[in-house]
């Protein structure tokens, strides 16, 4: 049981701008109980150092088997068979096997990679501006549905294999999964016809792949579960990811980046004018605000000491990226923009052995999407007043689901 009045994660003000709540829980402490919209209690560790050295804290597991059954009664709400069948991944899994999934998927996230990736990358983002109106009408053009929504899964497709006739019929509405629906809750119908969509998709993408295996990464994974390296469930579950956790959060920095940008106008003439500077750019950006919010659960086998705060066993502990990538005890001036900052070791993609393999290729993405964005649309501008933008309201997810603007004379 908690002992403090857990702080609310939850609700617009909250979502719309965290910031001013974890520079509040920074100055009070690094670990701090916190409820989420579900109703599980958790604990929150917030600042540089504390996210820094919880992220590589071997005591903390991964695996869903850790959490109680407070933690679990109002989390674990993926009913089975999908929970056993579609959490078996990467995020849920601690040594042994997580180093062993983990082989599978390297190589084709390396930087080679995903610079060998670019040109497509490059072509991918181009035909999708290439589509948009000449000029944006008086209502504005809307950046998520016309390009920030299909650019990562076409990049993502490209990166693991999946063909063109399978990538068109995924259906994004899909990734809603990883969002708690309770089973009380009147959206449960629907949250559990999602699941099986997603799991008839998963199975056709695996009988494609067999039927026709190739030196890509949906024919390696296929490969190992055929070769009894992967389970039938890992298998899926790691495809579940790919699909998921591999796209999504890309949408959503894109998003941020371009909010940011358009927040700091000097600053996106800068990048539009010498985009030389995208590298470090992106770096910053993803310092600045980053989709992935907060870390997914982890546990202590058994009762332990987190800087001074006593953590029962099985609760969940949460690590805030965006609060420790503003911490001002780490990166000076943290609330200001610096398109050049160095050094950067902003903790958007984690740290550890959990950091994120895909990141290699996200900030390629990132770099050729915003740099593409800034170049071929000229008078970038936001077309609803900044209040009006509607942040995303996952639990561990920063974005905006929607971005009006208008701009000048497509080029």
């Amino acid at each position: 049981m908690l002992s403090r009045k857990p702080v609310p994660m939850s609700g617009c003000p909250y979502k719309t701008d965290p910031y001013p709540q974890y520079e509040k829980m920074r100055q009070e402490g690094s670990v701090h109980p916190v409820l989420f919209p579900s109703g599980v209690q958790a604990w929150l560790v917030t600042g540089y150092e504390a996210a820094h050295r919880a992220l590589n804290d071997r005591r903390l597991g991964k695996n869903h088997d850790l959490g109680n059954e407070g933690w679990r009664s109002r989390a674990a709400i993926m009913p089975e068979p999908q929970h056993s069948q579609l959490q078996a991944h990467l995020l849920h899994q601690d040594a042994p096997d997580h180093g062993r999934m983990r082989k599978l998927v390297l190589d084709s996230f390396t930087p080679r990679r995903a610079e060998a990736l670019r040109p497509r990358i490059q072509q991918l983002a181009d035909a999708l501006i290439d589509a948009l109106p000449a000029d944006s009408d008086p209502d504005g053009v809307d950046l998520v549905a016309s390009f920030a929504a299909h650019f990562p899964f076409q990049v993502l497709s490209e990166a693991i294999g999946l063909p063109p006739e399978l990538a068109d019929a995924f259906d994004r509405d899909w990734g809603k999964v990883v969002q708690p629906v309770g089973p009380t809750d009147p959206g449960r119908p629907r949250y559990e016809a999602r699941l099986r969509g997603l799991q008839t998709y998963i199975s056709e993408v695996v009988a494609h792949t067999r039927a026709h295996p190739g030196d890509h990464l949906l024919g390696r994974l296929v490969a190992a579960k055929d070769n009894d390296t992967l389970s039938g469930d890992e298998l899926g579950s790691m495809i579940f990811q790919l699909l998921v956790a591999g796209q999504e959060p890309v949408t959503n920095q894109i998003t941020t980046a371009l909010v940011t940008l358009l927040r700091h106008p000097d600053a996106l003439r800068r990048l539009r004018d010498e985009p030389e500077l995208l590298p470090q750019a992106v770096e910053e950006l993803l310092r600045y605000d980053s989709a992935f919010e907060l870390t997914t659960w982890r546990f202590f086998a058994e009762d332990s000491d987190l800087y001074g705060t006593r953590i029962p066993a099985g609760d969940s502990v949460i690590i805030s990226l965006c609060a420790a990538n503003r911490d001002p005890a780490h990166f000076p001036h943290a609330e200001r923009l610096d398109l050049q900052r160095s050094p950067n070791p902003h903790l958007a993609f984690g740290h550890g052995s959990h950091f994120c393999p895909g990141a290699a290729l996200a900030r390629t993405e990132l770099a050729v999407a915003l740099g593409t964005l800034l170049a071929r649309l000229p008078g970038l501008r936001l077309a609803v007043p900044d209040e009006d933008l509607d942040w995303v309201q996952a639990v561990l997810a920063r974005g905006v689901t929607e971005l009006p603007v208008h701009y000048d004379l497509r080029r």
